[in-house]
Formats: C-alpha cells, sequence, structure tokens
C-alpha cells in the first residue's frame, strides 16, 4: 500500500490503489483489494462521462478530466477495488504498474500480461 502512493509522490496510504487487511492476523493471513482487469469492466458501464475507458487486456483507465465525481464507478466495482481520493473528488484506481509487486516482501502480489482478445 505504501509502494502505491509512493509512486505518486505521497506519504502513507490515503492514497492508495490497493489494500491489504488482516483476515484474523498472521494465522489467518490477509485479504488483498485491488483492481483484478476485468474484461468487461461493470464499473465502465455506470460512468455517465465515459472518464472511465476499458483497457485492453483488460481493466481499465481513467480520464481525469472527464470524471465529474458521481461516484458511479464505486457502484459498479464488485470487488470494491475502487477507492475515492476526496482531495481531488475522483476514482482511485490501478494504473497496473507493479509497484506493489516489486515492495512486496512475500512476493505474494505479481503483476501479469493480459493478453487482448484478439477474436
Amino acid at each position: 500500500m505504501f509502494a502505491c502512493t509512493r509512486r505518486l509522490g505521497f506519504g502513507g496510504v490515503s492514497k492508495s490503489a490497493i489494500h491489504v487487511s488482516s483476515v484474523g492476523g498472521i494465522e489467518r493471513g490477509f485479504s488483498v483489494r485491488v483492481c483484478r482487469a476485468c474484461q468487461d469492466p461493470p464499473c465502465v458501464h455506470l460512468c455517465p462521462e465515459e472518464a472511465l475507458l476499458p483497457r485492453p487486456g483488460g481493466g481499465v483507465t481513467l480520464n481525469k478530466d472527464k470524471c465529474t465525481g458521481c461516484k458511479k464507478c464505486l457502484e459498479g466495482c464488485i470487488l470494491g477495488a475502487i477507492s475515492w481520493d476526496h482531495e481531488e473528488n475522483r476514482p482511485i484506481i490501478c494504473i497496473y504498474c507493479g509497484y506493489c509487486a516489486q515492495y512486496c516482501p512475500y512476493e505474494v502480489i505479481e503483476l501479469q500480461e493480459l493478453m487482448a482478445d484478439e477474436s
């Protein structure tokens, strides 16, 4: 989570696109909530301004200039992987940079290249 915000030059975790939480301490493990690069992202369909666009290979990209801060994308993400930036009034969405995987001390997170459907 820290790596995600550090790539933007921020400290803390408030602007992180990945969220790791305990599901019962070390014995039970942890839960990772992050965009899973849906092939047909529900959040895209709910955005009235077309600020979210499907990304080749899965997931979305955000056009910040088109976003009006309606929060419909939060409702559309079935994984709860979209966070909200209250300062900028827009979603925090994974950009698939791989920083989280690069800095994960346990190597449980990895970034995989997804191939766009060629049909």
